[in-house]
């Protein structure tokens, strides 16, 4: 084992998480607590949004997601589900194609058009191919309308049967960094019930969540002093005052 750590060590190279000492070896620097602390925060975002979501859940009847997006696709950071068989498996970490999902849509509409195109020409990771396949102009169109009416919908696009609906969710400046949406099978919720009777509660939810999320983006910061034998830093940490 303490070969193994050697050659680790050996071959590992100075980044701004660590720093070389003049002895020989390295030693980690403040920027791995700042990384932890964006980690730590991250994940209590998703536990934030969480009761939000089961309530929702309760109400409707139908699955809840949360997602992010990663290049062409959406990432599913949390979710809520009811035991239904659906035409594709989520779990957290799953991709799907951003373009054909509501939650995609939601977070593509988001950028500027010409920075949508850009995304969007990144090859998908999903290993999913969905039936709908637009083009440029059917991708403007799509996108223009979920900006002009605040919210998205997929209707069999991805895949056979599933049908959903999202909005967007606002960290404490109004910026759009992840969508929320209702997930349900097309053969047993109509659209007017997913559009009429979901997508209030969904927006609902929505409102709630970036309400909680602005909150605690306005904990008061307080710094914290990082002592190391090559040198001190101090990085901000969110702490109550």
């Amino acid at each position: 084992m303490h070969h193994g750590r050697s050659v680790l060590l050996h071959e590992f190279r100075p980044t701004s998480c660590t720093r070389r000492l003049a002895g020989g070896g390295f030693e980690l620097t403040p920027r791995v607590l700042d990384l932890g602390m964006n980690y730590v925060l991250s994940r209590s975002r998703w536990e934030v949004a969480r009761p939000h979501m089961e309530r929702l859940v309760a109400c409707t009847r139908e699955s809840s997601s949360i997602a992010q997006l990663d290049g062409s696709d959406i990432v599913y950071v949390a979710r809520v589900a009811v035991p239904k068989i659906i035409a594709l498996a989520v779990t957290i970490g799953t991709r799907f194609p951003a373009m054909q999902t509501s939650l995609g849509k939601v977070l593509l509409a988001a950028l500027p058009l010409a920075e949508a195109e850009r995304v969007l020409a990144e090859p998908s990771r999903s290993g999913i191919i969905p039936p709908w396949r637009p083009d440029a102009a059917e991708r403007a169109a799509a996108l223009r309308e979920v900006r002009a009416r605040g919210w998205a919908l997929t209707d069999e696009q991805l895949a056979p049967g599933i049908r959903s609906v999202a909005v967007p969710l606002r960290d404490g400046d109004g910026k759009v960094i992840a969508a929320l949406n209702v997930n349900s099978h097309a053969a047993e919720t109509p659209l007017d019930v997913l559009i009429g009777q979901h997508l209030p509660l969904l927006i609902q939810a929505a409102g709630a969540i970036s309400a909680d999320w602005a909150a605690c983006q306005g904990v008061p910061q307080v710094t914290v002093t990082v002592a190391s034998t090559a040198g001190s830093g101090v990085v901000p940490a969110s702490e109550p005052s």
